[in-house]
């Protein structure tokens, strides 16, 4: 046609120019806020009942107060009291003592049920839930049941071997005794931890160690209780911070006693850190010196976790992945 050229030019397309986009960070800004929102009543039940607690000890570590008066500041020198004090320097060796006496046992004691308990022996069901009946019951109520069962004159335990025992008021055994119910009260706790961590261990690996002719001693010693120390860990940490804090079955059995009468003033046998601490609270009614025995205690809690963190970061464990 005329007029028309030959060659045809192709049209050329312009693109429109694309702007950076802004929904990656809208939609950041969107899941944090929806993050936060979600995570709202945990922290303010971490802020309301944990760390705004833990400032008011604090801050009444710093202060005379009874109860009724207007607190009045005290500077160090409820620190300076409480350091020096032989009922509290006592209560700490009774704690140490306690715990030393309670922690092992306990923990060999679960050890062994629990490997009886994952064999799919008959009736292990049953079993698993009578080890953790006293452990969910109310340790104030179990006290007052074994204070009856360890009574001199008329407790079970003493008619049933014919002989008098002060269980509860003998200066040597009366430590020992309260451990015992102790453990008997937490071994179920404790077992119920460990029989999850053998459950969780692959039976691949159980297997092959069987085929290279491991026995049953060398199974549990080289290949499970290596596999179980994250349990072993968790188990550690939460019965040691149980057992430092404990007092329901300490004030149920014994109240701290029995109590000796020395140049240092009156030191109880089976007095631990918590029993010391309502015994200045609410007897003496020190709420001072109950603060800084409160502090005290959660910065020994602090040390000791972290040293087991440490204790267990440092061993060699099994990569299952």
């Amino acid at each position: 046609m005329p007029g028309v050229s030959d060659t045809v030019k192709p049209a050329v397309s312009r693109q429109p120019r694309m702007r950076p986009s802004r929904v990656p960070g809208r939609r950041r800004r969107r899941d944090t806020t929806t993050a936060y929102t979600l995570l709202a009543p945990s922290l303010f039940g971490f802020a309301a009942f944990l760390l705004f607690p833990i400032l008011v000890v604090v801050w009444l570590s710093f202060h005379h107060w009874d109860l009724l008066s207007t607190p009045t500041w005290a500077g160090a020198d409820n620190y300076g009291t409480v350091l020096g004090d032989a009922a509290f320097l006592n209560s700490l060796a009774v704690t140490a003592v306690f715990v030393c006496l309670v922690i092992p046992v306990q923990t060999a004691f679960g050890l062994v049920a629990a490997s009886f308990l994952t064999r799919g022996l008959p009736c292990s069901a049953v079993f698993r839930v009578i080890y953790v009946l006293p452990w969910i019951s109310a340790p104030l109520a179990l006290g007052i049941v074994w204070k009856w069962i360890l009574a001199p004159t008329n407790g079970l335990l003493n008619t049933l071997i014919g002989e008098r025992v002060e269980w509860l008021t003998s200066p040597a055994l009366a430590l020992p005794s309260v451990a015992a119910v102790v453990v008997w009260t937490n071994v179920g706790y404790v077992t119920l931890f460990f029989v999850a961590g053998m459950l969780g261990i692959p039976q691949h690996i159980i297997d092959a160690a069987r085929i290279d002719g491991a026995g049953p001693i060398a199974l549990f010693w080289r290949i499970k209780l290596p596999l179980l120390r994250p349990t072993m860990f968790f188990v550690l940490v939460t019965s040691v911070i149980s057992v430092f804090q404990l007092f329901d079955q300490i004030y149920a059995l014994t109240k701290g006693g029995p109590h000796a009468v020395t140049d240092s003033g009156t030191l109880g046998y089976t007095d631990v850190v918590a029993m010391r601490l309502y015994t200045e609270a609410f007897s003496t009614f020190n709420v001072g010196k109950a603060g800084v025995i409160a502090v005290i205690l959660l910065g020994l809690l602090v040390l000791i976790t972290l040293a087991q963190q440490l204790y267990f970061r440092k061993r060699t464990t099994y990569d299952l992945s």
